[in-house]
C-alpha cells in the first residue's frame, strides 16, 4: 500500500487531526481496546491471527451486552436456588453430608452454565478490517469457526432490526452478501447497525477507487 509521504520539520511538529474523513489513508484517533466492549471503533492494539502486517482493524463487534440478560437472570435464580432448601427440605432425605455434596455440585453446574455462556459471548465476534470481514463462530474451547471475505467481494449489505427492544438498545443483524466461497456472512444482534453498515459501504467504495487508482496492495 503505497502512503503519502510526510515531511516532518525538526522544529517545529505537525500536529496530526484526531478525526479522520474517510478510512483509509487517513490519520485518524484510535481508541482505547476494552476486552468487554460490543462495539469497538478502531481499538487500539487490537490483533488477530493471519492478520496481514500493513492490515487496519476498523471494528471489533459482539452481539449487544443486553442479550446477555437472559441467561444471566437464570444464573442468579440458580445461585439462589440453594436458598429454597431452607424452606422446602426436599434433601432431607439424604444424610447430611450427600446434602453438602448436592449443593456443591448444584454450584459447580451453575458456574458452568455462567462459563460457557460468557465464553460463547466474548469469543463470537465479528471483525472488520480495512481489506476483510472476519465471522468467528465459538463452537467450544477446542473448536471455532471463521469465515471471512475480502471487502472487495462484497455485493450487498441488509440491515435487520425489527422489534422494540432492538430498537432502543439499538442492535440488529446485518446480513452482507458476498462473491466469497461462502456466500453469506451475518454479523448477529451487533450495536448500532445502521453505523456498521455504512461503514462497509464506505469501505467498499474506497477499494472501488483504490483498483481504479492502481493502489491495490
Amino acid at each position: 500500500m503505497i502512503m503519502p509521504d510526510i515531511y516532518i520539520s525538526e522544529h517545529k511538529p505537525v500536529k496530526k487531526p484526531l478525526l479522520h474523513v474517510t478510512h483509509k489513508h487517513k490519520v485518524h484517533k484510535k481508541y482505547p481496546y476494552s476486552p468487554l466492549a460490543a462495539f469497538m471503533y478502531y481499538p487500539r492494539k487490537a490483533d488477530f491471527v493471519n492478520k496481514d502486517p500493513e492490515e487496519e482493524v476498523i471494528l471489533i463487534l459482539r452481539r449487544h451486552p443486553i442479550t446477555n440478560l437472559g441467561w444471566i437472570i437464570v444464573s442468579i435464580a440458580l445461585l439462589f436456588a440453594p436458598s429454597v432448601l431452607k424452606f422446602f427440605p426436599i434433601l432431607a432425605f439424604l444424610p447430611e453430608n450427600f446434602q453438602l455434596i448436592s449443593v456443591i455440585g448444584w454450584y459447580m453446574i451453575t458456574t458452568a452454565f455462567i462459563f460457557e455462556n460468557f465464553l460463547s459471548w466474548y469469543f463470537n465476534v465479528n471483525i472488520i478490517t480495512d481489506e476483510r470481514v472476519f465471522d468467528v463462530d465459538f463452537v467450544n474451547l477446542i473448536y471455532r469457526e471463521i469465515t471471512d471475505a475480502n471487502i472487495d467481494q462484497i455485493q450487498d449489505v441488509t440491515v435487520r432490526l425489527g422489534g422494540a427492544v432492538r430498537a432502543v438498545f439499538n442492535y440488529g443483524d446485518i446480513i452482507i452478501q458476498t462473491a466469497a466461497e461462502i456466500p453469506q456472512i451475518e454479523l448477529q444482534a451487533v450495536p448500532k447497525p445502521d453505523r456498521v453498515a455504512r461503514i462497509l459501504r464506505e469501505l467498499r467504495v474506497e477499494e472501488e477507487q483504490e483498483k481504479i487508482e492502481g493502489r491495490v496492495r
